[in-house]
């Protein structure tokens, strides 16, 4: 189950940042021995992919702190995070790691599947964090856009290192992520109930 795990949590830091898990994954297996890529996947350590992952998230982190430049940044990524989050996936969950020795065994008769659970994971996250943008610039005026896409990069980040190198404690931020979404959607409904309150007021006067 560590490798799902490994697999799980990197495909969620792909759906808040679509390079920094593939670039962290090729900085450990090119210069250390924490990470090695199985046959397939090694091309993540080359030098010029890892040199094209850093400028794309160089790129990505500028953008996506800008209001109205991070909402076009995020409908660019609907289709850029879910397949970084299917590599992420595919390529974490077969390699070996400090804390999986024998992964080739859990996906060896369906290679496809953690390429498209990554996907679905990756997407879910995406749409999450897409759909609360929006609401943080408006509520905000735009400051809340540097603040909340910091924050986001610096999950995305330690989710990765944790997705790594202690793969369990995945869990506390796969549920943390699935506590947000309820909170988000409740806080939707409210606004939507406020709103509508609002001009119902106004209405009546």
């Amino acid at each position: 189950m560590l490798e799902v795990l490994t697999g799980s949590g990197l495909a969620a830091s792909a759906g808040l940042n679509a390079y920094i898990p593939l670039l962290l994954m090729g900085l450990l297996a090119r210069f250390t021995d924490l990470v090695d890529l199985p046959k397939g996947w090694q091309w993540l350590g080359n030098g010029w992919v890892i040199l094209i992952l850093a400028v794309l998230l160089a790129i990505e982190m500028v953008a996506d702190k800008v209001p109205v430049v991070d909402h076009v940044n995020d409908v660019v990524q609907t289709v850029v995070r879910p397949t970084a989050g299917g590599l992420a996936f595919g390529a974490g969950s077969s390699s070996e790691t400090v804390t999986v020795s024998d992964p080739d065994t859990f996906f060896s008769s369906h290679q496809w599947v953690p390429v498209v659970v990554g996907v679905l994971i990756a997407l879910g996250v995406h749409l999450l964090k897409s759909a609360a943008r929006p609401v943080i610039n408006a509520t905000t005026a735009g400051i809340g856009a540097p603040v909340a896409s910091t924050a986001e990069d610096a999950t995305s980040a330690v989710m990765s290192v944790v997705a790594l190198l202690l793969p369990v404690l995945v869990l506390v931020f796969l549920v943390g992520l699935v506590g947000f979404l309820f909170w988000f959607l409740r806080r939707r409904k409210d606004r939507r109930r406020e709103r509508a309150a609002a001009r119902a007021a106004g209405f009546r006067v």
